[in-house]
Protein backbone atom coordinates (compact mmCIF):
# COMPACT_ATOMS: atom_id res chain seq x y z
CA UNK A 1 0.00 0.00 0.00
CA UNK A 2 1.00 3.44 -0.66
CA UNK A 3 1.66 6.79 1.55
CA UNK A 4 -1.49 8.83 1.98
CA UNK A 5 -1.14 12.51 2.66
CA UNK A 6 -4.10 14.76 4.45
CA UNK A 7 -4.26 18.09 3.47
CA UNK A 8 -5.55 21.11 6.68
CA UNK A 9 -8.91 21.06 4.53
CA UNK A 10 -8.69 17.18 4.72
CA UNK A 11 -9.13 16.63 1.21
CA UNK A 12 -7.66 13.34 -0.96
CA UNK A 13 -4.17 13.78 -1.59
CA UNK A 14 -3.06 10.56 -2.58
CA UNK A 15 0.24 11.80 -4.61
CA UNK A 16 4.06 12.28 -3.11
CA UNK A 17 4.14 12.15 0.19
CA UNK A 18 7.46 12.72 2.04
CA UNK A 19 6.36 13.00 5.48
CA UNK A 20 2.67 11.76 7.06
CA UNK A 21 1.77 12.75 10.59
CA UNK A 22 5.11 14.52 11.03
CA UNK A 23 7.31 11.71 11.36
CA UNK A 24 9.77 9.65 8.55
CA UNK A 25 9.45 6.57 7.87
CA UNK A 26 11.87 4.14 5.26
CA UNK A 27 12.26 0.49 5.30
CA UNK A 28 15.57 0.05 6.76
CA UNK A 29 17.51 1.47 9.38
CA UNK A 30 16.93 3.49 12.43
CA UNK A 31 13.43 4.76 10.57
CA UNK A 32 12.95 1.25 9.24
CA UNK A 33 10.10 -1.30 9.56
CA UNK A 34 11.12 -2.42 12.70
CA UNK A 35 10.73 1.08 14.49
CA UNK A 36 7.62 2.37 12.65
CA UNK A 37 5.22 1.22 15.63
CA UNK A 38 6.89 3.86 17.44
CA UNK A 39 5.10 7.37 15.33
CA UNK A 40 2.20 5.09 14.07
CA UNK A 41 0.98 2.62 16.69
CA UNK A 42 -1.14 0.82 14.45
CA UNK A 43 1.74 -0.71 12.64
CA UNK A 44 2.70 -3.31 15.81
CA UNK A 45 -1.73 -4.26 15.97
CA UNK A 46 -3.13 -6.53 14.88
CA UNK A 47 -4.53 -7.58 11.08
CA UNK A 48 -1.48 -6.37 9.28
CA UNK A 49 -0.22 -6.76 6.11
CA UNK A 50 1.58 -8.22 3.95
CA UNK A 51 1.22 -11.97 4.95
CA UNK A 52 2.23 -15.23 3.49
CA UNK A 53 -0.02 -16.93 1.88
CA UNK A 54 0.53 -20.56 2.82
CA UNK A 55 -1.69 -23.57 1.52
CA UNK A 56 -2.74 -24.50 5.18
CA UNK A 57 -4.17 -21.28 5.42
CA UNK A 58 -6.50 -21.31 2.57
CA UNK A 59 -10.30 -21.79 2.53
CA UNK A 60 -12.22 -22.41 -0.65
CA UNK A 61 -15.10 -20.20 -1.14
CA UNK A 62 -17.79 -20.62 -3.38
CA UNK A 63 -19.70 -17.46 -2.69
CA UNK A 64 -16.51 -15.31 -3.88
CA UNK A 65 -17.26 -14.15 -7.36
CA UNK A 66 -15.00 -12.85 -9.99
CA UNK A 67 -13.82 -9.32 -9.46
CA UNK A 68 -14.99 -6.92 -12.03
CA UNK A 69 -13.52 -3.98 -12.74
CA UNK A 70 -15.54 -0.74 -14.76
CA UNK A 71 -14.10 2.05 -16.69
CA UNK A 72 -10.44 1.04 -16.71
CA UNK A 73 -10.07 1.35 -20.23
CA UNK A 74 -8.98 5.04 -20.06
CA UNK A 75 -8.73 7.57 -23.24
CA UNK A 76 -5.29 8.90 -24.42
CA UNK A 77 -7.21 12.18 -23.50
CA UNK A 78 -7.26 11.45 -20.09
CA UNK A 79 -4.55 13.00 -18.06
CA UNK A 80 -2.60 10.96 -15.00
CA UNK A 81 -0.06 12.27 -12.93
CA UNK A 82 2.97 9.40 -12.53
CA UNK A 83 5.01 10.35 -9.18
CA UNK A 84 7.85 9.50 -7.40
CA UNK A 85 6.96 9.85 -3.61
CA UNK A 86 10.26 8.65 -2.20
CA UNK A 87 8.83 5.35 -0.99
CA UNK A 88 7.15 3.89 -4.57
CA UNK A 89 6.34 5.08 -8.36
CA UNK A 90 2.52 5.83 -8.43
CA UNK A 91 0.28 6.43 -10.51
CA UNK A 92 -3.16 8.51 -10.06
CA UNK A 93 -6.24 7.18 -10.75
CA UNK A 94 -9.84 9.08 -11.98
CA UNK A 95 -12.58 8.17 -9.44
CA UNK A 96 -14.72 6.70 -12.18
CA UNK A 97 -12.96 3.28 -11.97
CA UNK A 98 -14.21 1.34 -9.75
CA UNK A 99 -14.63 -2.42 -8.49
CA UNK A 100 -18.25 -3.38 -8.76
CA UNK A 101 -18.84 -7.11 -7.78
CA UNK A 102 -17.87 -6.34 -3.45
CA UNK A 103 -20.48 -5.60 -1.16
CA UNK A 104 -20.44 -1.93 -1.47
CA UNK A 105 -18.97 0.28 -4.59
CA UNK A 106 -15.12 1.06 -4.56
CA UNK A 107 -13.75 3.81 -6.32
CA UNK A 108 -9.89 3.70 -7.47
CA UNK A 109 -7.76 6.49 -6.47
CA UNK A 110 -4.32 5.15 -7.18
CA UNK A 111 -2.19 2.22 -8.18
CA UNK A 112 1.54 1.78 -7.13
CA UNK A 113 4.55 -0.54 -6.84
CA UNK A 114 7.01 -2.33 -4.59
CA UNK A 115 10.38 -3.99 -5.75
CA UNK A 116 13.31 -5.95 -4.96
CA UNK A 117 17.23 -4.67 -6.23
CA UNK A 118 19.13 -5.37 -9.42
CA UNK A 119 20.73 -8.15 -6.83
CA UNK A 120 18.10 -9.44 -5.77
CA UNK A 121 15.19 -9.61 -7.74
CA UNK A 122 12.47 -10.11 -5.22
CA UNK A 123 10.40 -7.64 -3.91
CA UNK A 124 6.83 -8.10 -3.88
CA UNK A 125 5.13 -8.05 -0.32
CA UNK A 126 2.96 -10.84 -0.32
CA UNK A 127 4.28 -13.92 -0.66
CA UNK A 128 2.84 -17.76 -1.38
CA UNK A 129 4.27 -20.55 0.45
CA UNK A 130 7.52 -18.24 1.44
CA UNK A 131 7.80 -17.36 -2.15
CA UNK A 132 8.42 -14.12 -3.16
CA UNK A 133 8.22 -12.37 -6.60
CA UNK A 134 10.02 -9.86 -8.13
CA UNK A 135 7.40 -7.20 -7.73
CA UNK A 136 4.20 -6.31 -6.82
CA UNK A 137 1.60 -3.81 -7.54
CA UNK A 138 -0.96 -1.99 -5.41
CA UNK A 139 -4.50 -0.69 -7.06
CA UNK A 140 -5.90 1.21 -4.27
CA UNK A 141 -9.73 1.61 -3.76
CA UNK A 142 -12.12 3.51 -1.24
CA UNK A 143 -15.24 2.74 -0.55
CA UNK A 144 -17.78 5.36 -2.09
CA UNK A 145 -20.96 4.39 -0.76
CA UNK A 146 -19.95 5.55 2.60
CA UNK A 147 -17.19 8.14 2.10
CA UNK A 148 -16.67 11.06 -0.07
CA UNK A 149 -12.87 10.74 -0.47
CA UNK A 150 -9.89 8.08 0.23
CA UNK A 151 -8.91 10.64 3.66
CA UNK A 152 -12.25 10.25 5.11
CA UNK A 153 -11.79 6.11 4.38
CA UNK A 154 -8.41 5.56 4.86
CA UNK A 155 -9.22 4.74 8.80
CA UNK A 156 -12.50 3.11 8.41
CA UNK A 157 -12.86 -0.68 9.24
CA UNK A 158 -14.55 -0.99 5.78
CA UNK A 159 -12.97 2.06 4.21
CA UNK A 160 -10.59 0.51 1.63
CA UNK A 161 -10.57 -2.30 -1.19
CA UNK A 162 -6.62 -3.19 -2.66
CA UNK A 163 -5.58 -5.32 -5.82
CA UNK A 164 -2.37 -7.11 -5.06
CA UNK A 165 -1.10 -7.81 -8.54
CA UNK A 166 2.01 -10.25 -8.42
CA UNK A 167 5.47 -9.28 -10.75
CA UNK A 168 7.81 -11.94 -11.97
CA UNK A 169 10.78 -11.66 -14.43
CA UNK A 170 9.57 -13.10 -18.19
CA UNK A 171 8.58 -11.70 -21.33
CA UNK A 172 8.85 -7.78 -22.17
CA UNK A 173 4.98 -6.47 -21.46
CA UNK A 174 3.81 -3.76 -23.68
CA UNK A 175 1.14 -2.60 -21.17
CA UNK A 176 4.10 -1.72 -18.61
CA UNK A 177 5.90 0.34 -21.01
CA UNK A 178 3.10 3.13 -21.41
CA UNK A 179 4.18 4.43 -17.99
CA UNK A 180 7.96 2.98 -17.75
CA UNK A 181 8.48 5.37 -21.06
CA UNK A 182 8.47 8.40 -18.73
CA UNK A 183 10.18 7.04 -15.31
CA UNK A 184 13.29 9.26 -16.66
CA UNK A 185 10.80 12.02 -15.43
CA UNK A 186 10.67 11.01 -12.31
CA UNK A 187 14.38 9.87 -11.10
CA UNK A 188 13.73 11.87 -7.66
CA UNK A 189 11.80 12.11 -4.43
CA UNK A 190 8.58 14.29 -5.31
CA UNK A 191 8.88 14.92 -9.46
CA UNK A 192 5.98 14.11 -11.36
CA UNK A 193 5.21 14.04 -15.09
CA UNK A 194 2.11 13.93 -16.79
CA UNK A 195 1.09 10.58 -18.68
CA UNK A 196 -1.90 9.87 -21.35
CA UNK A 197 -4.33 7.53 -20.36
CA UNK A 198 -4.43 4.01 -20.88
CA UNK A 199 -6.17 0.62 -20.73
CA UNK A 200 -5.05 0.15 -16.74
CA UNK A 201 -7.11 -3.32 -17.17
CA UNK A 202 -4.09 -4.27 -19.08
CA UNK A 203 -2.06 -4.25 -16.11
CA UNK A 204 -4.12 -7.20 -14.40
CA UNK A 205 -3.95 -10.73 -15.30
CA UNK A 206 -5.81 -12.21 -17.97
CA UNK A 207 -7.98 -14.14 -15.21
CA UNK A 208 -10.27 -12.30 -12.13
CA UNK A 209 -11.64 -14.92 -11.29
CA UNK A 210 -8.75 -16.61 -8.97
CA UNK A 211 -7.67 -14.74 -5.80
CA UNK A 212 -6.75 -14.95 -2.24
CA UNK A 213 -8.95 -12.97 -0.41
CA UNK A 214 -8.62 -11.79 3.29
CA UNK A 215 -8.80 -8.58 5.81
CA UNK A 216 -5.47 -6.58 6.44
CA UNK A 217 -4.02 -3.39 6.59
CA UNK A 218 -2.33 -0.73 4.95
CA UNK A 219 1.34 -2.01 4.26
CA UNK A 220 2.83 1.69 4.83
CA UNK A 221 1.98 3.76 7.87
CA UNK A 222 -0.30 4.51 9.54
CA UNK A 223 -0.78 0.86 8.66
CA UNK A 224 -4.43 0.87 9.52
CA UNK A 225 -6.02 -2.41 9.27
CA UNK A 226 -9.01 -0.86 6.93
CA UNK A 227 -8.28 -3.07 3.55
CA UNK A 228 -9.95 -5.71 2.05
CA UNK A 229 -7.41 -7.68 -0.01
CA UNK A 230 -7.90 -9.23 -2.73
CA UNK A 231 -4.23 -10.75 -4.37
CA UNK A 232 -4.29 -12.49 -7.80
CA UNK A 233 -3.60 -15.75 -7.94
CA UNK A 234 -1.67 -15.56 -11.33
CA UNK A 235 1.10 -13.35 -11.74
CA UNK A 236 1.78 -11.25 -14.53
CA UNK A 237 5.28 -10.92 -16.29
CA UNK A 238 7.68 -8.14 -17.21
CA UNK A 239 10.71 -7.96 -18.75
CA UNK A 240 14.26 -7.97 -17.14
CA UNK A 241 14.92 -5.02 -18.50
CA UNK A 242 11.66 -3.71 -17.41
CA UNK A 243 12.52 -4.90 -13.91
CA UNK A 244 15.64 -2.81 -13.91
CA UNK A 245 13.83 0.98 -14.43
CA UNK A 246 11.75 -0.08 -11.30
CA UNK A 247 15.24 -0.64 -9.33
CA UNK A 248 17.78 0.92 -11.05
CA UNK A 249 16.41 4.69 -12.37
CA UNK A 250 14.88 6.36 -8.70
CA UNK A 251 15.65 7.43 -5.97
CA UNK A 252 14.55 8.38 -2.81
CA UNK A 253 16.72 11.29 -2.42
CA UNK A 254 15.76 14.72 -3.62
CA UNK A 255 17.43 16.14 -6.81
CA UNK A 256 19.07 18.66 -4.69
CA UNK A 257 20.29 16.20 -1.90
CA UNK A 258 24.44 16.12 -2.22
CA UNK A 259 24.06 12.35 -1.32
CA UNK A 260 21.87 10.41 -3.68
CA UNK A 261 20.18 6.66 -2.61
CA UNK A 262 18.36 4.71 -4.61
CA UNK A 263 14.96 3.79 -4.42
CA UNK A 264 14.69 -0.09 -3.81
CA UNK A 265 13.36 -3.04 -1.98
CA UNK A 266 10.17 -1.18 -0.78
CA UNK A 267 8.26 -3.95 0.54
CA UNK A 268 7.49 -4.26 4.07
CA UNK A 269 8.11 -8.17 5.48
CA UNK A 270 5.30 -10.56 5.68
CA UNK A 271 3.28 -10.10 9.23
CA UNK A 272 1.62 -12.64 11.49
CA UNK A 273 -1.45 -14.41 10.72
CA UNK A 274 -3.21 -13.21 13.81
CA UNK A 275 -5.83 -16.30 13.58
CA UNK A 276 -6.81 -15.11 9.81
CA UNK A 277 -7.96 -17.50 7.45
CA UNK A 278 -7.45 -16.66 3.32
CA UNK A 279 -10.34 -17.58 1.54
CA UNK A 280 -9.94 -18.60 -2.09
CA UNK A 281 -12.11 -18.07 -5.01
CA UNK A 282 -10.75 -21.74 -6.63
CA UNK A 283 -10.58 -24.64 -5.36
CA UNK A 284 -8.23 -27.27 -8.22
CA UNK A 285 -4.63 -27.38 -9.05
CA UNK A 286 -1.48 -26.29 -7.54
CA UNK A 287 -1.97 -28.31 -4.12
CA UNK A 288 -4.61 -27.08 -3.24
CA UNK A 289 -7.21 -30.47 -3.71
CA UNK A 290 -8.81 -31.20 -0.19
CA UNK A 291 -8.97 -27.95 0.44
CA UNK A 292 -11.49 -27.23 2.80
CA UNK A 293 -15.33 -24.97 1.96
CA UNK A 294 -16.00 -22.57 4.49
CA UNK A 295 -19.21 -22.29 6.14
CA UNK A 296 -22.28 -19.67 6.34
CA UNK A 297 -22.12 -16.76 8.56
CA UNK A 298 -25.21 -17.34 9.90
CA UNK A 299 -24.02 -20.75 11.57
CA UNK A 300 -21.37 -18.64 12.88
CA UNK A 301 -23.34 -16.43 14.42
CA UNK A 302 -25.23 -18.39 16.50
CA UNK A 303 -22.19 -19.22 17.86
CA UNK A 304 -21.93 -15.56 18.82
CA UNK A 305 -25.63 -15.84 19.76
CA UNK A 306 -25.17 -18.14 22.46
CA UNK A 307 -22.11 -16.54 23.67
CA UNK A 308 -23.83 -13.29 24.29
CA UNK A 309 -27.25 -14.52 25.28
CA UNK A 310 -27.06 -18.19 26.07
CA UNK A 311 -26.28 -20.59 28.86
CA UNK A 312 -22.81 -20.45 29.60
CA UNK A 313 -22.89 -23.19 31.78
CA UNK A 314 -23.80 -25.73 29.11
CA UNK A 315 -21.58 -24.61 27.20
CA UNK A 316 -18.91 -24.82 29.41
CA UNK A 317 -20.04 -28.59 29.72
CA UNK A 318 -20.01 -29.09 26.01
CA UNK A 319 -16.26 -27.82 25.92
CA UNK A 320 -16.48 -24.04 24.18
CA UNK A 321 -12.70 -24.55 23.63
CA UNK A 322 -13.10 -26.67 20.79
CA UNK A 323 -14.02 -23.33 19.33
CA UNK A 324 -10.40 -22.26 19.62
CA UNK A 325 -7.68 -24.33 17.17
CA UNK A 326 -8.30 -27.51 18.47
CA UNK A 327 -4.94 -28.91 20.33
CA UNK A 328 -2.79 -26.39 19.71
CA UNK A 329 -2.47 -24.09 22.18
CA UNK A 330 0.91 -23.33 23.32
CA UNK A 331 1.32 -21.04 26.31
CA UNK A 332 4.01 -19.18 27.80
CA UNK A 333 4.65 -17.81 30.93
CA UNK A 334 2.93 -14.69 30.56
CA UNK A 335 0.20 -16.30 28.79
CA UNK A 336 -0.64 -18.41 31.40
CA UNK A 337 -0.29 -16.01 34.40
CA UNK A 338 -3.29 -14.08 31.64
CA UNK A 339 -5.05 -17.37 32.37
CA UNK A 340 -5.28 -17.05 36.28
CA UNK A 341 -5.97 -13.60 36.00
CA UNK A 342 -8.92 -13.39 33.65
CA UNK A 343 -10.34 -16.19 35.89
CA UNK A 344 -12.02 -13.70 38.19
CA UNK A 345 -13.37 -11.56 35.20
CA UNK A 346 -12.00 -8.34 35.82
CA UNK A 347 -12.46 -5.60 33.91
CA UNK A 348 -9.57 -5.17 31.23
CA UNK A 349 -7.32 -1.85 31.14
CA UNK A 350 -8.63 -0.36 28.55
CA UNK A 351 -12.46 -0.81 30.01
CA UNK A 352 -10.92 0.97 32.95
CA UNK A 353 -9.09 3.82 30.78
CA UNK A 354 -11.92 4.25 28.69
CA UNK A 355 -15.05 3.45 30.06
CA UNK A 356 -17.30 4.61 27.95
CA UNK A 357 -15.44 2.76 24.85
CA UNK A 358 -16.57 -0.51 26.57
CA UNK A 359 -19.55 -0.55 28.59
CA UNK A 360 -22.14 -1.28 26.82
CA UNK A 361 -26.10 -2.97 27.88
CA UNK A 362 -26.53 -6.25 27.41
CA UNK A 363 -28.90 -5.36 24.53
CA UNK A 364 -26.68 -3.07 22.94
CA UNK A 365 -23.91 -5.83 22.94
CA UNK A 366 -26.03 -8.65 21.38
CA UNK A 367 -27.57 -6.48 18.22
CA UNK A 368 -24.26 -4.69 18.16
CA UNK A 369 -21.58 -7.97 17.74
CA UNK A 370 -24.04 -9.51 15.76
CA UNK A 371 -24.38 -6.95 13.18
CA UNK A 372 -20.83 -6.33 13.65
CA UNK A 373 -19.82 -7.52 9.80
CA UNK A 374 -22.08 -3.87 8.86
CA UNK A 375 -20.32 -1.89 11.78
CA UNK A 376 -17.26 0.85 11.22
CA UNK A 377 -14.44 0.93 13.91
CA UNK A 378 -12.72 4.49 13.03
CA UNK A 379 -8.93 3.73 14.01
CA UNK A 380 -8.38 7.74 14.15
CA UNK A 381 -10.45 8.34 16.61
CA UNK A 382 -10.22 5.20 18.98
CA UNK A 383 -6.28 5.87 18.74
CA UNK A 384 -7.08 9.87 20.35
CA UNK A 385 -9.40 8.12 22.95
CA UNK A 386 -7.11 5.40 24.03
CA UNK A 387 -3.80 8.11 23.47
CA UNK A 388 -6.17 10.64 26.02
CA UNK A 389 -6.57 7.97 28.81
CA UNK A 390 -3.15 6.91 28.27
CA UNK A 391 -2.03 10.52 28.78
CA UNK A 392 -3.89 10.82 31.87
CA UNK A 393 -2.37 7.50 33.79
CA UNK A 394 0.82 8.84 32.63
CA UNK A 395 0.79 5.22 30.63
CA UNK A 396 2.04 6.66 26.70
CA UNK A 397 4.36 3.87 26.50
CA UNK A 398 1.38 1.39 26.23
CA UNK A 399 -0.50 2.82 23.59
CA UNK A 400 1.02 -0.14 21.00
CA UNK A 401 -0.63 -3.13 22.91
CA UNK A 402 -3.42 -0.99 24.25
CA UNK A 403 -4.60 -0.73 20.71
CA UNK A 404 -4.04 -4.47 20.42
CA UNK A 405 -5.95 -4.94 22.88
CA UNK A 406 -8.90 -2.99 21.91
CA UNK A 407 -8.91 -3.24 18.49
CA UNK A 408 -8.37 -7.45 17.92
CA UNK A 409 -11.56 -8.39 19.67
CA UNK A 410 -13.46 -6.65 17.51
CA UNK A 411 -11.45 -7.36 14.04
CA UNK A 412 -11.30 -11.09 14.83
CA UNK A 413 -14.93 -11.35 15.72
CA UNK A 414 -15.80 -9.26 12.58
CA UNK A 415 -13.64 -11.20 10.20
CA UNK A 416 -14.78 -14.84 11.67
CA UNK A 417 -18.17 -13.85 11.10
CA UNK A 418 -17.64 -13.42 7.23
CA UNK A 419 -15.59 -16.91 7.75
CA UNK A 420 -12.30 -14.77 7.33
CA UNK A 421 -10.33 -16.31 11.11
CA UNK A 422 -10.70 -18.82 13.68
CA UNK A 423 -12.29 -17.37 16.62
CA UNK A 424 -9.92 -16.58 19.24
CA UNK A 425 -9.66 -16.98 23.09
CA UNK A 426 -9.15 -12.72 23.31
CA UNK A 427 -12.28 -12.34 21.98
CA UNK A 428 -14.34 -15.18 23.68
CA UNK A 429 -13.24 -13.24 26.59
CA UNK A 430 -14.31 -10.03 25.48
CA UNK A 431 -17.55 -10.86 25.17
CA UNK A 432 -17.75 -12.44 28.22
CA UNK A 433 -17.26 -9.70 29.70
CA UNK A 434 -20.70 -8.82 29.27
CA UNK A 435 -22.20 -11.65 30.64
CA UNK A 436 -23.29 -12.69 34.12
CA UNK A 437 -20.26 -13.04 36.48
CA UNK A 438 -21.20 -16.53 37.76
CA UNK A 439 -21.65 -17.64 34.16
CA UNK A 440 -18.94 -16.59 32.57
CA UNK A 441 -16.42 -17.51 35.34
CA UNK A 442 -17.35 -21.29 35.01
CA UNK A 443 -17.15 -21.17 31.00
CA UNK A 444 -13.83 -19.42 31.60
CA UNK A 445 -12.82 -21.59 34.51
CA UNK A 446 -13.68 -24.69 31.52
CA UNK A 447 -11.21 -22.75 28.90
CA UNK A 448 -8.55 -21.90 31.19
CA UNK A 449 -8.69 -25.70 32.38
CA UNK A 450 -8.69 -27.08 28.57
CA UNK A 451 -6.25 -24.81 27.78
CA UNK A 452 -3.94 -25.05 30.68
CA UNK A 453 -4.40 -29.17 30.01
CA UNK A 454 -2.95 -28.30 26.34
CA UNK A 455 0.68 -27.54 27.54
CA UNK A 456 1.38 -31.18 27.41
CA UNK A 457 1.41 -30.72 23.70
CA UNK A 458 4.03 -27.77 23.64
CA UNK A 459 6.32 -30.31 21.79
CA UNK A 460 4.23 -31.42 19.07
CA UNK A 461 3.33 -27.44 18.40
CA UNK A 462 6.94 -26.45 17.77
CA UNK A 463 6.70 -28.97 15.38
CA UNK A 464 3.32 -28.70 13.83
CA UNK A 465 4.37 -24.45 13.15
CA UNK A 466 4.77 -20.44 15.01
CA UNK A 467 2.72 -19.77 17.32
CA UNK A 468 0.29 -16.22 17.03
CA UNK A 469 0.69 -13.22 19.38
CA UNK A 470 -2.52 -14.22 20.77
CA UNK A 471 -2.07 -17.34 21.98
CA UNK A 472 -2.42 -19.78 19.28
CA UNK A 473 -1.02 -21.46 16.28
CA UNK A 474 -2.01 -19.72 13.05
CA UNK A 475 -5.33 -21.23 12.14
CA UNK A 476 -4.52 -23.58 9.03
CA UNK A 477 -1.22 -25.08 11.05
CA UNK A 478 -3.74 -26.48 14.17
CA UNK A 479 -4.49 -30.11 13.85
CA UNK A 480 -8.36 -30.43 14.20
CA UNK A 481 -10.19 -33.27 15.51
CA UNK A 482 -12.82 -34.93 13.64
CA UNK A 483 -16.29 -34.21 13.35
CA UNK A 484 -18.30 -36.62 15.70
CA UNK A 485 -21.53 -37.85 15.19
CA UNK A 486 -22.02 -37.93 19.08
CA UNK A 487 -20.88 -34.42 19.61
CA UNK A 488 -24.56 -32.48 21.17
CA UNK A 489 -23.67 -29.34 19.38
CA UNK A 490 -21.97 -29.29 16.27
CA UNK A 491 -21.99 -25.70 15.50
CA UNK A 492 -19.98 -25.11 18.43
CA UNK A 493 -16.80 -26.43 16.58
CA UNK A 494 -14.26 -23.62 15.04
CA UNK A 495 -14.25 -24.46 11.65
CA UNK A 496 -17.06 -26.50 9.57
CA UNK A 497 -15.46 -26.75 6.21
CA UNK A 498 -17.20 -29.42 3.49
CA UNK A 499 -15.15 -31.31 1.01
Amino acid sequence: MGCLRFTPIVVLQLTLCSVLQGAKWKYSGPEGEHHWSKHYPYCGGAFQSPIDIKSELLRFDPTLRPIEVQNYNLSLNEQLTLGNNGHSLQISLPSKMHISSLRHRYNAAQLHFHWGSSGRPAGSEHTVNSKQYAAEMHVVHYNSDKYANISMAVDKSDGLAVLGVLIEIGEFNPAFEQFLKFINGVKYRDQKVQVSGFNIRTLLPARLDEYYRYDGSLTTPPCYPSVLWTVFRNPVAISQKQFFSFATALYSSYAQDSATALLHSNYRKPQPADSRVVLVSFKEGRGLYGTHTVTSPFTRKRIIQQLLVGDLADLADEGLYQLLPSGSQKLHADERNELKDMQNLAKPKQQLLNPSLWKKSQTNRYVGKLALAEDTLCYGSLKQRVSHQLRHSHAENELVQALRDAVFPELNLKSYLDCKSDLALPTIRHILRGRPTDEAFELDRSLTKALMNQRKTSAAVKQNGPVTKYGGLSPATAPRKPLSKDYPHPWLLPMEWED
